[in-house]
């Protein structure tokens, strides 16, 4: 006869059921995945609502900037960004600088080997968010200069790419780099180039696009993809290749955390 879950349960010895019971729970070194997770799933809804938005909009009411309807849709919705991302970027960041640990060290392996989880997990979300703006975004606004006249720095996609999504990237590059900085000794104790490289060579795309648009102002008004104004993007994203150096220091210092759990009594 077939035994049910709760006679199986029963029968197994008292070491086997801790574990058991244990298994809907993510692991000790995955304490912060559903936060993770929640995040990924904010930053798609925002991207995909965003575009959904420009899908609405965009042509019937974004193509002069000179027309009531522009800013009754477009420059409402740049000062909404802008409102948004002060609050964002004040209390993310206000949170990682305060709640910061001021012992770093005193913290146990495993409290440690979780925060370079956790560091992972912040750099996947920044990454994530650089794709779509430095990708799908910036690809879409070179189609859009194609064909449609530029003329102002204020478009229909600049507000969306330009003032909101690239600076978003950059808050959640910074908010990876403060903490790794307050969190982890090994970063705290001097500066990461990988890490370094990662963050700040990405939040130059943003500089990038002030010159960008000076050139396109005063220079010329095309939109050639490989133009010597547009370098400076590509060196930017490049920089970002900088991930790859903090997986492989973190990597190299969880080898000595995990040895030294192996080690303890």
């Amino acid at each position: 006869m077939a035994l049910s879950s709760e006679q199986l349960k029963a029968a197994l010895p008292e070491q086997l059921k801790a574990p058991l019971e244990q298994l809907g729970n993510a692991p000790w070194y995955l304490k912060d995945l559903p936060t993770y997770l929640k995040a990924f799933g904010i930053l798609t809804v925002i991207y995909i609502g965003l575009r959904l938005y420009q899908g609405e909009f965009a042509v019937s009411a974004g193509l002069d900037s000179y027309e009531p309807e522009f800013e009754q849709y477009w420059m409402r919705l740049f000062y909404i960004e802008l409102v948004v991302l002060a609050i964002f970027t004040t209390g993310l960041w206000g949170y990682l600088w305060y709640s910061r640990d001021r012992n770093l060290d005193s913290i146990s392996p495993k409290e440690e080997i979780r925060r370079y989880f956790t560091l992972t997990m912040w750099i996947s979300v920044y990454t994530f968010a650089v794709y779509w703006a430095g990708s799908y975004f910036a690809e879409q606004d070179n189609s859009w200069h194609q064909v449609a006249i530029r003329d102002t720095p204020f478009t229909a996609n600049h507000i969306i790419e330009f003032y909101f999504n690239f600076p978003l990237y950059v808050i959640l590059g910074g908010s990876a780099w403060v903490y790794a900085r307050t969190r982890l000794p090994l970063y705290a104790k001097g500066i990461s180039l990988p890490l370094m490289l990662a963050v700040f060579g990405p939040f130059m795309i943003l500089v990038s696009v002030g010159f960008n648009e000076w050139g396109h102002t005063f220079w010329f008004r095309e939109e050639f993809f490989a133009a010597p104004i547009h370098w400076g993007f590509v060196i930017g994203v490049w920089f970002a290749l900088g991930v790859g150096g903090i997986l492989l220091q973190g990597v190299t210092r969880l080898i000595e955390l995990l040895d030294e759990l192996e080690d303890a009594p």
